[in-house]
């Protein structure tokens, strides 16, 4: 079975992404926004959900005014698959910070779909680390940690 190639998806995904961090260094809620779809799902890490992109767009004007004033994003991405010729589901790593760039504490879920115009976020769910808890359950549990890091 041959595979198509999604070499300009990948990259069209990557602009996406790069284009979300843009948006939050710039502290421009509606660029933000724009990365969603209309009916978008996202979940921040304190458990907050938020529904459709005119609520993330708003909550995120807030945000950049509050909370997140003066932060920057980092992001990588960890691994994409592709479910189907308009649907991907990308992991990555991320954080917002001040000054220095700190370990990435947070994991990342995008489902991203393609939509007229390109690649768009249907869901985000961002999860902080918890990296004594971790050790602890591998030291415990070997057979829990993941083959793939």
């Amino acid at each position: 079975m041959s595979h198509p190639d999604r070499t300009a998806d990948l990259a069209a995904i990557q602009q996406l992404l790069d284009g979300i961090v843009r948006a939050w260094d710039a502290a421009d809620a509606d660029a933000f926004g724009r990365a969603f779809t209309a009916d978008a799902s996202y979940v921040t890490f304190v458990g907050t959900h938020y529904r459709g992109r005119a609520d993330i767009t708003e909550s995120h004007r807030v945000l950049f005014q509050a909370f997140t004033k003066g932060t920057r994003m980092a992001s990588e991405t960890v691994g994409t698959t592709f479910l189907g010729p308009d649907t991907a589901v990308v992991v990555g790593r991320g954080d917002t910070f001040k000054g220095r760039r700190p370990a990435l504490s947070k994991i990342q879920t995008y489902v991203l779909v393609r939509e007229p115009g390109g690649w768009r976020v249907a869901a985000f769910h961002n999860t902080r680390r918890r990296g004594l808890m971790e050790r602890i359950q591998f030291r415990f549990a070997p057979g829990t940690r993941p083959a793939v890091r």
